[in-house]
């Protein structure tokens, strides 16, 4: 998750405890009676007072990827954001004393949406890394872990290093942190003489999942 303000992302920590502890079946429902809510906090409310700037006043705008269950997608009724991250956002509204606006956006979208003032914060599975913290702030509520996955009956047992890769095809979002890893691995296996990873890129997870 990343949040463009410090102050912001300090809020979100709250919220997270809240969200841990609600449980049930994933419910698709528009109205999402089940979805977690918290108070107002006061203390995160003053630590944003004379520091955040929101693209909207009393409103926190959310960038959210819609294609990632149970991350994110839609609602029946093709409109309403719903999902773990649209809990987190929602979480983090309340404890600002905020109206949210989650707005759908393509995952390659959101640094220059945040970077451009058009979001408050962007709630997208983002991973961390050096180059983003020099522009961004991030909350710090998980670790980010990457992994692999293939067909019940594929002939891969396991990708641990580069050279497991190589002369895989492997789908993968566009611009995210595992395509940068998965360039630098393919790059590792031509200079040793192995075949490059094949990279194939969708923003949309359906897509990826088909292919």
């Amino acid at each position: 998750m990343f949040i463009r303000n410090a102050a912001l992302a300090a809020a979100a920590i709250a919220a997270f405890a809240t969200l841990a502890s609600a449980q049930g079946v994933y419910d698709l429902s528009p109205q999402q009676p089940g979805r977690p809510r918290t108070q107002p906090n006061p203390a995160a409310i003053a630590a944003i007072a004379g520091d955040a700037r929101l693209v909207e006043p009393g409103v926190l705008t959310v960038a959210t990827n819609a294609s990632t269950p149970p991350l994110a997608t839609y609602a029946t009724d093709s409109a309403t954001l719903v999902g773990a991250d649209p809990d987190v956002a929602q979480l983090i509204a309340d404890s600002l004393g905020l109206r949210l606006k989650l707005i759908p956006t393509p995952w390659a979208d959101w640094p220059l949406g945040v970077a451009s003032r058009k979001y408050d914060a962007a709630i997208s599975n983002i991973g961390v890394t050096e180059q983003r913290k020099e522009k961004f702030d991030f909350s710090s509520y998980r670790a980010g872990l990457h992994g692999f996955f293939v067909k019940a009956d594929s002939k891969v047992g396991k990708i641990a290093e580069p050279k497991d890769a190589a002369g895989l095809r492997i789908v993968l979002g566009g611009g995210t942190n595992q395509e940068r890893i998965l360039l630098e691995w393919s790059k590792q296996n031509v200079a040793a003489g192995l075949k490059p990873i094949e990279l194939i890129t969708f923003d949309d997870e359906a897509n990826r999942l088909l292919a």
